[in-house]
């Protein structure tokens, strides 16, 4: 074969047709773009792991002031609270206190102190006539009773309390039973 044999080959589209410097120039063009495609997804990496770092550091930021203030609103609601007992022990102090004004300050305070716990998301726990459930009950005796369903509630003992729908207290109960 002559060179201008090879040529012609060449220029037919044949494999090996590309000249080399046209091929070069491809493989130049496909590197540059492989590059800022990896530029782009190193910047994207980049700010994905500081958004990240971000987001832990403002976390932590927000777990320390609610461990720091998280009792702030509680203290907010019992403060009314510790006024009136406060004016209960004073006003004891004066001898023309009679009972039925104490009662009607202890009253007052116990209503005080019911709403700020009910503000606050706590919540009384009175099974009465319910069925039994160890989950938030406490059985104190278990009572025959002919009335009752077996395994009812009866009484309640001690007032239990949930806060936002979790078992602080269970209630102590007395809890029903068949008849011997």
């Amino acid at each position: 074969m002559s060179t201008e044999e090879n040529g012609g080959a060449h220029e037919n589209g044949m494999p090996g047709s590309a000249s080399p410097p046209a091929e070069v120039e491809r493989l130049q063009q496909a590197l540059a773009e492989a590059e800022e495609r990896a530029r782009s997804h190193r910047e994207q990496y980049l700010r994905a792991v500081a958004e990240l770092d971000n987001v832990r550091k403002r976390a932590q930021r927000d777990i320390e002031s609610a461990n720091r203030y998280g009792l702030e609103k509680f203290a907010a609601e019992l403060l009314p609270v510790r006024d009136s007992l406060e004016l209960a022990v004073q006003s004891a102090d004066q001898a023309e206190v009679d009972a039925r004004s104490l009662k009607q300050g202890q009253e007052a305070t116990l209503q005080l102190l019911v709403k700020a716990l009910e503000r606050l998301g706590l919540a009384p726990i009175n099974p009465v006539g319910e069925p039994f459930d160890p989950t938030r009950h406490e059985e104190m005796l278990a009572q025959e009773s002919a009335t009752a369903k077996p395994n009812t509630v009866l009484q309640v003992v001690q007032t239990g309390y949930e806060l936002n729908g979790r078992v602080v207290r269970p209630a102590r109960v007395i809890v029903a039973k068949a008849p011997a």
